[in-house]
């Protein structure tokens, strides 16, 4: 028996794909034990994806990493100004002792054969390495990311200016588009010696390469420039080697999966509405589990949603702080009727469901009525768009997003883009003119054409003969068991 620990990030763009991946593992017939930093200023977004992973993953041990109180004062006093990425990350380094004690104690199944490690939790590579045991990255996001992340550190370095001040300049990087200096994540654009979270993210980017292997949230045909870029060390690191990278996705939720959680999906009122709708009828807008829009914003989308004449389904948060210094958190019950223009719900009713706080995205997603997708850009998001065939609109709000907008809309050919996010305002206009382009025209057309045959390749990717990503996990467990592996079987879904 091969005994696996998963340690994600308490974040649940990061947890999600980890319970995917640990349901592969459970599948090849390993034992799965995922720690959890238990952090006391984990927002109830977070802990309801957690409730919901341990319900759903039975044959999964959880077990939490508590620090020591004194420890947890010193990792999470805060600085006025202090980011909460910075504070989160002094709580993974005061962690270390519990992880290292966990991996060698009597609640996890011994020998641990192989740790699998967010990336972003670097510091607990420390542990790794007093320990010896294998530990793989796991890379929540997708290729083209990864290879930006990895190469930007020696571009800071080259360059006297933050990437901040260097606006709209295209950044000439391995394996990607150009890619806007301005859409570095926001956490990066200040220069390091002026910022500890730009600091602590290059830190992060220099620390990727010492895994002995990286599994990425992809499917190499979906990002092929960049997952050939990323087997190329000599020219993305010159002079660092770069540990083997394995496309291992498209780790995502499928309809069903999760036990009760799947049970609570198939019985929300939208996917009754959505039964109702024609096929590829209706615009999907949800902006993931963190994403918010100020009061101003909400009107501009509802006048261009009702211009636009077509069927939606939008998810609404209640408008929350722009302080990236401050944590995320889950919103106030949204006020409706306060937020939208007077007789908007009245206006729309039968053609439009507007819905408080959360949608069961992947059944929306996979839904026949569903014919477009306005998202926020995260990975998962885009990944769900993707297996299931939807083409999108990209909205960035914040993190890695922009960057992946960029993958989207020029390298995948999947989205198109919402023109005024960077501006901090969207107008109506713009909303009624991209609801149209998708669902009416024939460059709409075409990009759900697009979309359609990346959706096929995505199934592929894990098929028992040839499948891409199959094959790449099994190159990696042949790595852990010191031998070639037996057939992986069907993965199933």
């Amino acid at each position: 028996m091969n005994n696996v620990v998963l340690y994600p990030a308490t974040a649940v763009g990061h947890l999600t794909p980890m319970m995917e991946l640990a349901r592969v593992f459970l599948e090849l017939g390993y034992t799965v034990s995922v720690a959890l930093i238990d952090d006391p200023l984990s927002t109830p977004v977070m802990n309801s994806a957690v409730e919901r992973a341990v319900a759903s993953h039975p044959s999964v041990s959880f077990h939490w990493l508590r620090a020591a109180a004194t420890s947890l004062c010193f990792a999470l006093a805060p600085a006025a100004d202090e980011h909460f990425l910075v504070r989160y990350l002094n709580l993974v380094r005061h962690n270390n002792e519990h992880f290292r004690d966990l991996l060698c104690s009597a609640l996890v199944p011994q020998p641990v054969h192989v740790v699998v490690i967010d990336t972003f939790l670097f510091h607990a590579l420390d542990v790794r390495k007093e320990l010896g045991v294998p530990a793989y990255g796991f890379f929540p996001s997708g290729a083209g990311a990864l290879a930006i992340y990895l190469q930007l550190p020696s571009l800071q370095a080259k360059c006297k200016a933050s990437f901040g001040e260097l606006g709209d300049t295209p950044l000439d990087l391995l394996g990607v588009p150009p890619l806007p200096a301005s859409h570095v994540p926001v956490d990066m654009l200040l220069h390091p010696a002026e910022s500890k979270i730009c600091e602590a993210m290059m830190d992060m980017c220099k620390k990727i390469p010492e895994f002995d292997a990286i599994m990425v949230n992809t499917f190499e045909s979906l990002e092929s420039r960049a997952a050939g870029a990323l087997g190329d060390s000599a020219g993305l690191l010159p002079g660092r080697a770069l540990p083997p990278v394995c496309c291992v996705g498209p780790l995502v939720k499928h309809g069903g999966v999760g036990g009760g959680e799947g049970a609570a999906k198939r019985h929300h009122h939208c996917l009754t509405w959505l039964d109702e709708q024609p096929d590829r009828s209706v615009v999907f807008l949800c902006f993931g589990s963190e994403g918010t829009h100020q009061q101003e914003q909400l009107r501009e989308i509802a006048v261009g949603l009702e211009k636009s004449g077509h069927r939606f389904l939008w998810v609404v948060q209640a408008p929350g702080s722009t302080d990236p210094t401050k944590f995320l958190d889950r919103r106030a019950d949204p006020d409706l009727a306060a937020l939208l223009p007077e007789g908007f719900l009245e206006r729309t009713s039968g053609r439009g469901v507007v819905v408080k706080l959360w949608a069961p995205q992947e059944d929306v997603l996979r839904h026949r009525a569903t014919g477009a997708f306005v998202t926020h850009c995260g990975w998962n998001s885009a990944l769900e768009g993707v297996t299931a065939g939807v083409p999108m609109i990209c909205w960035p709000l914040y993190a890695e997003q922009s960057m992946n907008k960029v993958l989207m809309v020029e390298e995948m050919g999947v989205a198109v883009e919402m023109i005024g996010w960077q501006q901090g305002l969207v107008a109506a206009e713009e909303v009624e003119a991209k609801v149209r382009l998708v669902m009416e025209s024939t460059a709409g057309g075409e990009l759900r054409a697009r979309v359609r045959e990346r959706m096929r390749a995505a199934a592929m990717a894990w098929a028992v003969d040839g499948g891409s990503s199959r094959a790449a996990f099994a190159r990696l467990l042949s790595y852990v068991r010191g031998q070639p592996t037996a057939s992986l079987g069907n993965r199933g879904s």
